[in-house]
């Protein structure tokens, strides 16, 4: 699981992942975007969208062959609800005596509102092309949660914490395989 504030960099860095392990990324916009074509954000029905498609992503990967997953996610770290949702979705791969890893970013403001307007970003991710607002919601978020630990993890031994401000995806994707000895694809 990557996580960390907006336009930290999670995507790119799941990118980078998938392509040097051969995981699958599964970021957090795949399931917000599809709900987004039918009920505006923070609705009772998008919410439930979202979740739906999440755990049933999770149950079917967890019971495949698939050697897991990867996952991106702003997570507020204050927000009892959002250690729920992740505790939750952790579960299905903890009861199947899967491991869990968990990978987070931090990196400027600045660079994140840079990052913000970034070619990929923008083709990945349509609701951010509308880039004033997706900027003022960045901006909001960051003066209402915690989307960043202080060396108060929940789980310190199955985390880490890098500052990417200034690494590129394949360097953090790198740290993120030695961290945790995740096998690389023969091509890689």
């Amino acid at each position: 699981m990557i996580f960390g504030p907006a336009a930290v960099g999670k995507m790119a860095v799941g990118l980078e992942l998938q392509r040097l392990t051969g995981l699958r990324l599964f970021h957090n916009h795949m399931s917000a975007d599809l709900a987004l074509q039918f009920f505006p954000f923070g609705t009772p029905q998008f919410s439930r969208l979202v979740s739906m498609f999440r755990k049933r992503v999770f149950e079917e990967v967890a019971a495949s062959e698939l050697p897991g997953l990867i996952f991106t996610y702003v997570w507020a770290l204050d927000d009892p609800r959002d250690k729920a949702s992740v505790e939750g979705l952790v579960r299905i791969f903890t009861d199947r005596s899967a491991k869990v890893s968990y990978v987070e970013l931090a990196a400027t403001q600045e660079e994140r509102l840079r990052r913000n307007e970034t070619p990929l970003r923008l083709a990945e991710k349509h609701p951010k092309r509308d880039v004033a607002r997706s900027r003022a919601l960045l901006l909001e978020h960051d003066a209402k949660y915690r989307l960043n630990s202080n060396g108060d993890f929940f789980y310190p031994d199955q985390h880490i914490k890098v500052d990417n401000t200034h690494l590129e995806p394949r360097e953090v994707a790198e740290r993120v395989i030695a961290a945790f000895g995740l096998p690389r694809t023969p091509a890689a």
